[in-house]
């Protein structure tokens, strides 16, 4: 789903993370979660302490993932050979998300190659609690209710499951624990015959408390990444992937977002989404009713200027040159349900980044691969996932 791209600035922050640990070939982890890419969530650079303090990455809020509801009475209605491409919500009736990324991330740094992965999924619970009179706005609640995290950096291996009771009990551990049962408030807004929108997150306050329980110093980069506003352009792009309208095969629509987080830069985003018919070749008979749309991503990356730089990170990003490439997906749309059933893409991301640290610029060649695979049910998915 084009949420991933809530992530897209830790790529960043990861690339100068690994600059300025570079120094040992044997890295360790780092106190807080490994930064993750840009376009989805996450790889960061290994990390051995060099002669400053090792840097933290900053954590970010859980992906905003598309909301999803039970079926509507009666299914969208098509006009003529369109279908009506909508999200439905039902008042109270909570349902559930999980989100997989895997990322393969490969930098040089003062020709040292440092090789990563990271395979990290997001559980989430939505609830749907208030409509306006209009009917064109809606307050939902989401909720993380698990996480799960696999990570080798460099050869250091991290592991985390929040729904194992043995989960470690160390920094890392410590972090996640943070995450889970963090609660936001989203107001959507859903006109007509357009792509929902943003209007406000609520909850920003008491995430950053959670997140910075044990490490104060991190709560003034955190308050410029994670702003009102950052946390509003991350959901975006969840509930855009629906026109909210009728459309025929080959229609076509766009949307336009930008995250912008302060001293890690800027992104733009362009998203391109076809309807592509149904899904008539699924193997299972009740997923050859949903509907197909396919999707295509641009990504521009912009430096933080001057003033953004007073962010509290030990470095600076002097420049960058990142390319996305092959950024394409494809979202399945059930009608009987009103909501996305489940999405897959995937993204390349190639380019050079020049990051000081203590007055010397080092140029940071990197390469990366992302996939990422979102699947909606009724039925809590952590539950199952503690029994295996």
């Amino acid at each position: 789903m084009p949420q991933r791209y809530a992530f897209a600035a830790l790529f960043v922050f990861g690339a100068a993370l690994t600059l300025a640990l570079a120094d040992d070939p044997k890295p360790t982890p780092p106190a807080t979660p490994p930064a993750a890419a840009p376009a989805t969530p996450p790889a960061t650079p290994p990390a051995t302490p060099p002669a400053t303090p090792p840097v933290k990455p900053p954590a970010t809020p859980p992906p905003v993932t598309p909301p999803v509801t039970t079926p509507p009475a009666t299914p969208p209605v098509a006009s003529g050979d369109k279908v009506n491409l909508t999200w439905k919500f039902e008042k109270d009736k909570t349902f559930y998300q999980k989100m997989t990324t895997e990322t393969k991330q490969t930098m040089k740094v003062l020709n040292n190659d440092v090789a990563q992965t990271q395979k990290q999924t997001f559980f989430f619970s939505w609830t749907p609690l208030t409509q306006n009179a209009t009917g064109d706005e809606w307050t939902i609640s989401q909720k993380i209710i698990g996480v799960q995290m696999d990570i080798d950096l460099g050869g250091s291996k991290i592991s985390y499951n929040s729904t194992k009771p043995d989960a470690p009990n160390n920094a890392l551990g410590d972090f996640f624990k943070a995450l889970v049962g963090s609660e936001f408030k989203l107001t959507v807004s859903m006109p007509k015959d357009k792509p929902a929108t943003i209007t406000k997150v609520e909850g920003r306050e008491e995430f950053l408390k959670k997140l910075t329980a044990a490490n104060q110093q991190m709560k003034p980069l955190l308050d410029q990444i994670l702003s009102d506003k950052a946390l509003e352009q991350m959901a975006a792009p969840t509930f855009a992937v629906l026109p909210n309208a009728d459309k025929a095969k080959g229609d076509k629509w766009e949307t336009k977002s930008t995250l912008d987080m302060g001293p890690i830069g800027k992104y733009d985003n362009m998203f391109t989404y076809v309807y592509d018919g149904k899904n008539t070749d699924a193997k299972e008979e009740a997923e050859k009713k949903w509907d197909r749309i396919k999707v295509t991503t641009e990504l521009k990356y912009s430096p933080p200027d001057d003033k953004a730089q007073t962010g509290g990170l030990p470095f600076r990003i002097k420049s960058a040159d990142l390319t996305s490439k092959d950024a394409t997906g494809t979202v399945y749309y059930d009608p009987a349900k009103g909501r996305v059933a489940k999405s897959v893409m995937s993204l390349k991301l190639n380019g050079t980044l020049n990051i000081e640290i203590g007055g010397q610029t080092t140029p940071v060649t990197l390469s990366q691969t992302q996939d990422t695979n979102v699947e909606t049910t009724d039925t809590d998915p952590t539950k199952a996932t503690a029994a295996k």
